[in-house]
């Protein structure tokens, strides 16, 4: 198929994560065989009038890098929002390619211009970020694109089942995990490092409430597992972005032993990131208490990263556990204790946990099958929507 897929690569540089999130789709994608054509939307500003001017900024530096190293060209641009003015690619070129294309993939419902999505017969809107995506729509009233799409998917497993009780905003979700492309991350043969690692944001925005109940940020969920390090057997490391003004979270994770690492350091670029993840004892894995308390189903692509780099994965439980097999290579926790009794089950054996992790990733999270399962759900409606 041709496929016109939007999303977010280069728009917070020095996020080598957040990159591979979307990078997983292009290439995995292109694995497929599908030809696709990559546009990033950028939010407009007056100092950004031209595409030369795009270019010259930090994220069009890196942007470039990113389409050298890993060919992306020539099917890969930026385009101001709100306007023609495009970067790495013709306008032209993207206009034409989108008036032929069969699908339109939208991560998080970042493509809004008509003139590139209404020509596309069927038009997914992506969900990476599930119950903050609904909640702004149905709590805060915002508008998120949804009616310029036609079919819609999420990252939150339990949006679809009805085992969330997030509001679906009257749209049939279809339940997906994230997908990792196997062969750019290969089964680390060593050991790694000391310590169970991460890549978080202490907070990313607001935190909606809706029925009564808060869904709050990661903050809220590493406050609740303040002392985890302190009982945990093996050190525990967060390349944690988090604003140095938050005193009082700082010094609380310093005083319950909490190592932080500078995340543009151990993950500032593609390649830093899968250096961090695969140099790591294994993750573990907070969630935002947004993801938890709304019961969402939600996994991370990061922990794919983690699981298919063979590290083992200690992760606090959204209600992924309903749909990922748990207990070798994959533990799931609700509590403190939890958390502390799975890390010491991974080290009474550490390297089964190691292969299992890696075997759960070939049979859950390859892009090949995760994808494959995702385009045939949409376009099994195809013919209908055409």
């Amino acid at each position: 198929m041709r496929i016109l897929l939007s999303g977010m690569l280069a728009g917070i540089p020095g996020h080598g994560g957040a990159t591979w999130a979307a990078l997983q789709y292009v290439l995995g994608l292109r694995r497929l065989g599908h030809d696709v054509f990559f546009i990033e939307p950028i939010e407009a500003a007056p100092a950004l009038g031209t595409r030369a001017e795009l270019g010259r900024t930090q994220t069009g530096r890196y942007f470039r890098r990113l389409r050298r190293a890993y060919h992306l060209a020539p099917w890969a641009g930026m385009i101001l929002a709100g306007t023609r003015e495009t970067y790495g690619v013709r306008y032209a070129d993207l206009l034409s390619f989108a008036r032929r294309a069969d699908l339109l993939i939208n991560l998080s419902g970042m493509l809004r211009e008509p003139a590139l999505v209404e020509p596309i017969p069927t038009r997914l809107y992506l969900d990476l970020d599930p119950a903050f995506t609904q909640l702004w729509a149905a709590a805060d009233g915002i508008d998120m694109g949804f009616d310029l799409h036609t079919h819609f998917a999420t990252v939150g497993l339990e949006l679809e089942t009805g085992g969330s009780p997030v509001p679906t905003c009257g749209r049939d979700w279809i339940g997906t995990l994230p997908p990792v492309v196997l062969s750019r991350w290969p089964f680390a043969n060593s050991v790694g490092g000391d310590a169970y690692t991460s890549v978080a944001n202490w907070r990313g925005y607001g935190s909606p409430a809706y029925d009564g109940v808060t869904y709050g940020q990661k903050a809220h969920s590493f406050r609740a597992l303040a002392d985890l390090p302190l009982k945990a057997p093996r050190p525990i490391e967060m390349a944690l972005a988090i604003h140095p003004e938050e005193v009082d979270d700082l010094r609380m994770l310093e005083r319950n032993g909490w190592r932080l690492k500078r995340p543009e350091i151990a993950a500032g670029t593609p390649d830093r990131y899968r250096a961090y993840v695969s140099g790591s004892r294994g993750e573990l894995a907070v969630a935002k208490s947004g993801y938890v308390v709304g019961a969402t189903g939600w996994f991370s692509d990061r922990s794919a990263c983690y699981l298919a780099s063979g590290r083992p994965v200690v992760a606090q439980d959204t209600g992924f556990s309903r749909h990922l097999p748990v207990g070798e290579g994959l533990l799931a926790f609700e509590t403190g204790a939890e958390a502390v009794a799975a890390l010491g089950a991974v080290e009474e054996d550490y390297d089964e946990h190691r292969r299992a992790a890696r075997a759960l990733a070939e049979e859950h999270l390859d892009s090949d099958l995760v994808l494959g399962r995702l385009l045939d759900r949409v376009t099994a409606g195809m013919a209908a929507v055409r």
